[in-house]
């Protein structure tokens, strides 16, 4: 039996009639909203076009050049490609010593027992980059003698401050409302450091990394004074043999390397980025 407010004699909702006022069905819960993506097509894409069409423009130049003897003798037998290799070599090593380096430190640095050290560290660190990298590279080969090991050095001497003080300065722009929390609920000092510390202190050392980076691509080139070998080599070769092809083949190189360089780090910026440190819509 119905009875006038649409429920049967038993009290059970008769279909169609029930929920709103109107008898609809209850909406939906709204989907959550999706995060956009932090990578755009034209990051992606842009800056590698625009290095092919540079290197292409430069091979189509070098093809039709009209190349001497000594200038095929420069560029010939893998050296243009070994040159590369050894420059990337050179990088990729620089940069790994600087990172175990320079964290650890500026980390170390910004405890409570270390901090009166800071001042020390930052002035060693700043010696190293206020040095002439040549200068400084010279020094190295007449303590060190000539070879890959005094330019390595060199180019991580050069490369240490941003690192160092990009660390510092995230560790200490926290929130210590926040870590008091993380410490209110029980998180130890390296929890607190692992799960809250670093991971805000992120952005900063992502951008002195990256800084560090671009350093090392071009004080690398100065490794052939010491013997390091590297794109310097073409470079140096076309200057002191006054060979054009040589010189553009050397520096197109090393600009395309550093812009690529950036570029790569730049998206690892945006991909390691916390999602909670990004501005809301």
């Amino acid at each position: 039996m119905r009875t006038s407010e649409g429920r049967t004699s038993d009290g059970d909702t008769l279909p169609g009639e029930g929920g709103g006022p109107s008898g609809e069905e209850d909406a939906p819960p709204p989907r959550p909203a999706v995060a956009p993506s932090r990578v755009t097509w034209q990051k992606l894409t842009f800056l590698p076009v625009a290095l092919i069409a540079v290197l292409l423009a430069t091979w189509l130049w070098f093809e039709q050049a009209d190349l001497d003897a000594l200038t095929r003798n420069a560029l010939s037998d893998g050296r243009v490609s070994q040159a590369l290799w050894q420059h990337i070599e050179l990088t990729v090593i620089s940069t790994f010593f600087v990172l175990i380096i320079a964290i650890p430190l500026g980390i170390l640095l910004t405890r409570r027992g270390f901090s009166r050290a800071t001042p020390v560290a930052m002035a060693f660190a700043n010696m190293g980059q206020a040095t002439p990298a040549i200068g400084l590279l010279a020094l190295l080969v007449i303590w060190l003698g000539i070879g890959r090991r005094a330019a390595l050095i060199g180019i991580i001497a050069y490369a240490v401050l941003p690192v160092l003080s990009n660390t510092i300065a995230g560790l200490r722009a926290n929130d210590p409302t926040l870590l008091e929390a993380a410490r209110g609920i029980g998180m130890s000092p390296f929890g607190v450091l692992t799960r809250v510390e670093l991971p805000l202190a992120v952005p900063l050392i992502l951008a002195g990394v990256r800084t560090a980076l671009v350093l090392n691509v071009g004080t690398a080139t100065l490794a052939t004074f010491g013997g390091g070998g590297g794109l310097g080599v073409l470079i140096t070769t076309g200057i002191t043999s006054q060979r054009m092809p040589v010189l553009v083949i050397g520096s197109v190189l090393t600009v395309a390397l550093a812009l690529l360089v950036d570029w790569l780090a730049s998206l690892a910026e945006l991909l390691l980025r916390p999602r909670g440190l990004e501005a809301g819509p």
